[in-house]
């Protein structure tokens, strides 16, 4: 019997996707279930785990009936990193999951965030990494840590219903900042300060190690093989690098999602404020990680709140997202003088501000609905620029090419953007789900279909188009660029207090 598929499921913050890979690299077939985000307050962000699982299982049982079952060789899991649930002794939810999202922990990080902190982890002082979020349930629920069995990862929450066992990826355990990058193991001066001790975490392993097998009474549900091997997975940002295909310096991947995630590999430990570092999909490299909170999230708010476009009521068979590009692509670079700081939802890399906010400098009476569309495109081009920038110091080799990833890839208009903004040939990606493609590399290399995880990389990823730098706009936009940076430090001071102003 050949068995030459593997799955990929990725639990993203809305959606389980999984996707069924062959060994070189193209979807047979994939499904999607989406379970709900709950924001009870302005910055918070939770979800009931149980739905991460419904979700999860929903796909998994309807990719599996449309493929030769007996063909699939593994599982592997990827997902929404910093996010985590406290469970009790029975693995059941004893509160809402807090996601990555979540920015509650404002005083924790002020307070407990220091230099050593970063040093361990790897991690900037900012609300993102669930360290800080305990902290806050410590100080806030204490009950909660009192009665919690374990804390877990999204994926150490899917593998113990898979399988079982309480085991995950040191790679998916690390973004919540409670791993010591050097080790690759818990630390337990971090755990002492929270309150846990290692009993109330998960096995740490390394990605792309077996787990486990999925139990029969699982198998038998979701129409899987028979003792199927779940393999360890590692966080999106990591999948999505290894998807696609960079195991080693000189590349950085760009996914164009909900918020924008750079990624660059290293073989070596480094740490600072330009990014943050999170251990590889290849054990014992790393990737050195910039963020920007606001990407088609910023570009969906417009759409909803602002642009008016409604392409049923034309007869169109676009999406108003088409339309304004439609529209932004007859401007001139620059949008005749418009600037955004796409800060919507703060700042992280490199600035790891929480006070600032989105910023429109330069508005007359001539801009309209497509001046601010494209320059809400060219600001995550203009931060991109800047990000990549800080953490290219630090790397073996300059970052020669960027591969674009994400719903965002899918506008050439953005990617030509991109590229001659930041001065680098900006490729897209074969495969849209690369997130997913990575899990299921790690499934290929932990089975055998390959000697290794960057021979699984190098045969089952792939590019598509290629965008250059047009010598005709680079320099104009070098020059816009050069305020760009300044922005920011110019209002720096201005956000505190703005915030200090409209608190009730």
């Amino acid at each position: 019997m050949t068995r030459d598929y593997v799955i990929g499921v990725d639990c993203s913050t809305t959606a389980a996707k999984a996707v069924v890979w062959d060994a070189g690299g193209l979807a047979v077939a994939q499904a999607r279930a989406d379970f709900e985000l709950v924001q009870q307050r302005p910055g918070w962000g939770e979800q009931n785990a149980e739905d991460w699982w419904a979700a999860t299982s929903a796909a998994v049982r309807r990719v599996v009936q449309t493929v030769d079952g007996s063909r699939i060789a593994a599982l592997c899991v990827t997902h929404q990193r910093e996010t985590f649930a406290c469970l009790d002794r029975l693995g059941k939810p004893l509160r809402p999951a807090m996601l990555w999202m979540d920015g509650r922990a404002v005083e924790e990080v002020e307070s407990r965030g220091t230099p050593e902190v970063h040093r361990i982890t790897g991690k900037p002082p900012n609300p993102t990494p669930a360290w800080y979020k305990l902290l806050w349930l410590a100080r806030h629920e204490p009950e909660t840590l009192q009665r919690t069995g374990k804390v877990v990862d999204v994926q150490a929450f899917l593998v113990h219903r898979l399988t079982g066992t309480w085991a995950t990826s040191w790679a998916s355990a690390d973004p919540l900042g409670l791993v010591d990058m050097t080790t690759f193991d818990y630390d337990d001066g971090l755990l002492a300060e929270v309150g846990l001790d290692r009993s109330q975490l998960c096995a740490l392993h390394p990605p792309g190690a077996v787990l486990g097998s999925v139990t029969d009474d699982v198998a038998q549900r979701l129409g899987l093989p028979p003792a199927l091997p779940v393999v360890a997975g590692v966080g999106d940002g990591q999948s999505a690098q290894l998807g696609a295909g960079i195991t080693e310096p000189g590349r950085a991947y760009l996914n164009l999602g909900t918020g924008v995630v750079s990624g660059t590999y290293s073989e070596t430990y480094s740490y600072g404020r330009e990014y943050r570092t999170l251990a590889a999909a290849v054990p014992g490299a790393y990737t050195l990680e910039t963020f920007i909170g606001g990407g088609t999230h910023n570009l969906k708010w417009f759409v909803e709140k602002f642009s008016g476009v409604d392409t049923r009521a034309l007869g169109l068979e676009l999406s108003p997202e088409q339309v304004l590009e439609t529209a932004a692509a007859q401007l001139p670079p620059g949008a005749e003088g418009l600037l955004v700081l796409p800060y919507w939802t703060g700042a992280l890399t490199p600035y790891w501000d929480h006070h600032a906010r989105g910023v429109l400098l330069g508005l007359t009476g001539a801009h309209g609905k497509s001046h601010v569309y494209r320059a809400l495109l060219e600001s995550i081009a203009y931060e991109q620029r800047l990000l990549t920038s800080g953490a290219e110091q630090v790397l073996e080799k300059p970052i020669e090419e960027v591969l674009a990833l994400g719903g965002g890839s899918r506008s050439a208009v953005w990617c030509q953007i991109l590229a001659d903004v930041m001065r680098r040939d900006v490729v897209v990606v074969r495969e849209p789900e690369s997130t997913c493609l990575g899990a299921g590399m790690l499934a290929a290399a932990a089975t055998g279909l390959y000697p290794s995880i960057p021979d699984a990389a190098t045969a089952m990823s792939g590019t598509a188009r290629r965008f250059t730098p047009d010598p005709r706009v680079t320099e104009e936009y070098d020059r816009l660029y050069e305020v760009y940076r300044d922005l920011y430090p110019a209002l720096r001071e201005l956000f505190p207090r703005l915030a200090g102003a409209v608190r009730p």
